[in-house]
């Protein structure tokens, strides 16, 4: 459109520039022509400038509408995702525009463009417990809290709301939502609020908001419940009274784990015992079948059975007769050799005593001329006494024997029962010669 005005605008520019340059049949002489061509030369002066008065009265209103296009165009334009209303204000006739451009001519119609687009509202001096208007629990606190309402125009009901409603929808959804919120949650704890019952709240908002906000054509789309800002002091309380109820859903929770697994063992020891019960009763069947299998197989067994026992009597009776025979061989054979030994162990104890008897004497005759030996050279015992004691003794200090006799007399004896000694030994070998 603007385009438009600007072509009208330079059309009449040319227009007029052609007219001031294009010969009138009234034309002045040129110089030289005389007075009559004076007279008539000045008369079409006037006529020429008086022609030149109206264009420059016509152009400067076309210059002025122009101007007037420009600075305020009768065109009215929606954007993609906007409503325009047109309403007529001589006929009170409404019509509805999208993605596009109309006409609006001034002092006749009236244009409004509304957007469809969903928009959001939040209550900012409500989000603080200790901010300007926060809100109030049955008990009477303040608690904050952040709250979002997204809300559209209804498309249908724009045309009749386009009078009433404001440049602006959130001048009509504020007093709406603030006058419903504050009443809402004065009828709920702090506890509620804060932890039990956000859905109900929620729903109860978005049920007595949507009938107000329809009546100015507006759709509520939805209510959002955010954080919710404590009074400090119940903060506290409330954080000491979640641990305390932590644990007892912890405890709760412990509980329902031992009790289910209570249960859980309680159930496998039951599948347990069916199976043992069923595993029994297949095992029964199994024995009934083998006994019922046996007692027919025993039916063909016992008469095997019964010639294996006679067999097994005639081998026993065998194999009697044949130990008899083979033991009264073993006991004629023991007979003989016992005889045997006892002669072989006759002559062993013959040869044996013999033996003994000649021992005997040559130790006899031994100890005899040992004891002349020693009765003529007494000194022997003390030599063989030495060299009995040990190869490494080299002095031996001990008092001296009585009578100035050899120092181990007293463990040989004294000098007659040496000679006792002797002589009895004499009296043995002599007596066994």
């Amino acid at each position: 459109m603007l385009h438009k005005l600007k072509n009208i605008a330079r059309a009449a520019r040319i227009t007029m520039a052609r007219a001031l340059r294009r010969p009138h049949p009234g034309a002045l002489p040129k110089a030289g022509e005389g007075e009559e061509g004076t007279a008539f030369r000045a008369d079409g002066t006037f006529t020429q400038i008086l022609r030149a008065r109206r264009t420059v009265a016509v152009v400067a209103g076309l210059a002025a509408a122009g101007w007037l296009l420009y600075a305020h165009p009768p065109i009215a334009t929606a954007q993609p995702g906007e409503l325009g209303v047109r309403t007529n204000q001589l006929t009170g006739t409404v019509t509805q525009w999208r993605d596009g451009s109309i006409l609006v001519l001034p002092g006749l119609h009236h244009a409004q463009v509304f957007s469809l687009r969903d928009q959001t509202y939040k209550p900012q001096q409500m989000t603080q417990s200790s901010g300007q208007a926060p809100l109030q629990s049955v008990e009477g606190l303040s608690v904050g809290v952040d709250l979002v309402v997204r809300y559209a125009l209804d498309p249908q009901r724009v045309a009749t709301a386009a009078r009433s409603l404001p440049s602006d929808p959130a001048e009509v959804v504020e007093p709406a939502v603030l006058g419903v919120v504050y009443k809402v949650f004065a009828r709920y704890t702090v506890r509620e609020i804060f932890s039990t019952k956000r859905a109900e709240i929620q729903q109860t908002l978005e049920a007595e908001l949507k009938p107000k906000l329809a009546a100015d054509g507006l759709v509520l789309r939805s209510v959002l419940v955010g954080k919710v800002d404590l009074p400090a002091d119940y903060k506290r309380g409330m954080e000491g009274l979640l641990a305390e109820e932590l644990e007892t859903q912890k405890m709760r929770y412990t509980l329902e784990l031992k009790d289910k697994r209570v249960r859980q063992v309680e159930l496998e020891a039951s599948a347990e015992k069916v199976q043992r019960e069923v595993r029994a009763e297949a095992a029964a069947r199994e024995q009934v079948i083998a006994a019922k299998g046996q007692e027919e197989a025993m039916k063909h067994v016992l008469p095997f059975k019964q010639r294996q026992i006679e067999q097994r009597q005639l081998e026993a009776e065998a194999e009697k007769q044949s130990r008899m025979k083979v033991a009264e061989g073993n006991a004629h054979a023991r007979r003989i050799e016992a005889t045997g030994e006892a002669d072989a162990r006759r002559k062993l104890a013959e040869a044996e005593v013999f033996r003994m008897e000649r021992v005997g004497q040559a130790n006899a005759e031994q100890m005899a001329r040992e004891g002349a030996l020693i009765t003529r050279h007494p000194l022997l015992i003390q030599k063989t006494l030495a060299d009995k004691l040990s190869d490494k003794i080299q002095v031996i200090i001990a008092p001296p024997g009585s009578g100035g006799g050899f120092l181990a007399a007293n463990l040989l004896g004294n000098g007659a029962q040496r000679e006792g000694m002797q002589q009895a030994a004499t009296r043995e070998t002599q007596a066994e010669e």
